[in-house]
């Protein structure tokens, strides 16, 4: 876990994307070597990337910045959901901040098969011997690093999934779960038609967002998981549906 300063660090820099060394020290009251530790610290973990100065979080797709994003709620869901999954079992990790983090928390407490689309989720474990990790073929995308097109879905068509965990860009009512990637969003219909059983992950913030294109309605998923400051309307909805819903 991080600390709350380096915690709050990574809410200043989701909000403006940039932050410098001497910003931070005087918003927080620390001295400049106390921030330039911290920063290091948060791109040790892959939580952002240090500048001349200062640290940077970009925008896109790109796993070691979206990981900063709302670290410590992303966290809390990884380790509510690693509860529902057994030793010995095999599942597959799509792609997604929330998920790498699952992934980290699986690796490191049980033993475990991971499946995963996803190349930036399979090399956390380069050096870990003991993990499992199967990858799936398909388009390499540069910065999401998810594997995509019609050889990735050729690839789950061939394997059996009691356990499936989606990452989201966003949800509402009116649409359901929805990507704002064409072909991730085709992928992952495919593993949700595929799997017994269907996680989505996201912290709360995708509640009420809209994104290109819908990945499945309520009906077609088991289990939901998410923050605790989750809107009542959505609680509301899911309840009455019979999701089940995870809040961390």
């Amino acid at each position: 876990m991080l600390n709350e300063r380096q915690s709050r660090i990574l809410e200043i820099l989701g909000l403006n994307n940039r932050t410098s060394v001497n910003e931070l020290s005087q918003k927080l009251d620390v001295s400049s070597v106390t921030i330039r530790q911290d920063l290091n610290h948060l791109e040790s973990q892959g939580l952002l990337k240090r500048v001349h100065g200062g640290a940077v979080l970009k925008d896109g797709d790109d796993l070691d910045n979206r990981l900063g994003i709302n670290y410590d709620k992303k966290l809390k869901i990884a380790r509510k959901v690693a509860g529902y999954v057994n030793d010995g079992e095999t599942i597959l990790i799509e792609s997604g901040s929330v998920n790498a983090l699952l992934a980290r928390e699986l690796v490191a407490e049980k033993r475990v098969t991971i499946i995963t689309t996803n190349l930036y989720i399979a090399r956390q474990f380069r050096k870990n011997k003991k993990a499992d990790i199967i990858l799936l073929g398909g388009i390499y995308q540069h910065e999401s690093e998810a594997l995509v097109g019609k050889m990735t879905r050729a690839c789950i068509d061939q394997i059996n999934i009691d356990k499936a965990f989606i990452g989201i860009d966003g949800y509402t009512m009116e649409n359901g779960f929805m990507l704002r990637d064409l072909f991730r969003a085709e992928v992952s219909s495919h593993i949700i038609q595929k799997a017994k059983d269907v996680f989505i992950l996201s912290d709360s913030s995708k509640f009420g967002r809209t994104e290109m294109t819908s990945i499945c309605c309520l009906s077609e998923i088991r289990h939901v998981a998410t923050n605790d400051d989750l809107p009542q309307e959505f609680r509301d909805a899911f309840q009455k549906t019979g999701i089940d819903l995870i809040l961390a």
